[in-house]
């Protein structure tokens, strides 16, 4: 079965009756947890987006009390890869930039006090690299008055 473009979705999802649009959302729902975590942000934290970036950022600091001091790099690698795929999943949830630059932020800054050793293998080492180019990307995507509220921020990680 060949998949429709979301153009012709679109279109036939406003012709639809509203009734049969709610039954279809329900079995999306229904069958991922990505769609059911899409649907739970979009339903219920959608309107208020700084709690919803600060509940983000509390459950990553929890996540980063796995990492052990002084562990095994492969095992520090696997976790931080694990953290950040949910990061970036919320952020992908969200789609703003702003609240996308605060997880970024945090991330890095969670690193940072987890004291990881960017060092002790290369894949460490880009996975914040990564992180702080894209942090450097969206605060010069962003205007002005904000790029002064999060470059101290910003400048800290670089250090």
């Amino acid at each position: 079965m060949k998949s429709a473009t979301v153009n012709e979705l679109r279109k036939e999802l406003k012709e639809a009756d509203p009734d049969i649009v709610r039954e279809l959302c329900l079995r999306l729902i229904k069958y991922k947890k990505e769609n059911k975590e899409l649907a739970t942000y979009a339903l219920f934290e959608a309107h208020d987006e700084q709690a919803y970036v600060t509940n983000v950022n509390n459950e990553i600091a929890e996540l980063f009390k796995d990492i052990p001091r002084g562990g095994n790099a492969w095992y520090i690698k696997k976790i931080l890869r694990k953290i950040l795929r949910f990061a970036n999943r919320q952020i992908k949830y969200s789609g703003n930039k702003v609240s996308e630059l605060e997880i970024r932020v945090f991330f890095c800054e969670q690193m940072n006090e987890a004291r990881v050793q960017k060092n002790s293998g290369t894949v460490i080492g880009n996975i914040y690299d990564q992180q702080i180019k894209k942090i450097t990307s969206i605060l010069d995507s962003l205007e002005e008055d904000l790029q002064a509220d999060y470059s101290q921020q910003v400048e800290r990680l670089l250090r």
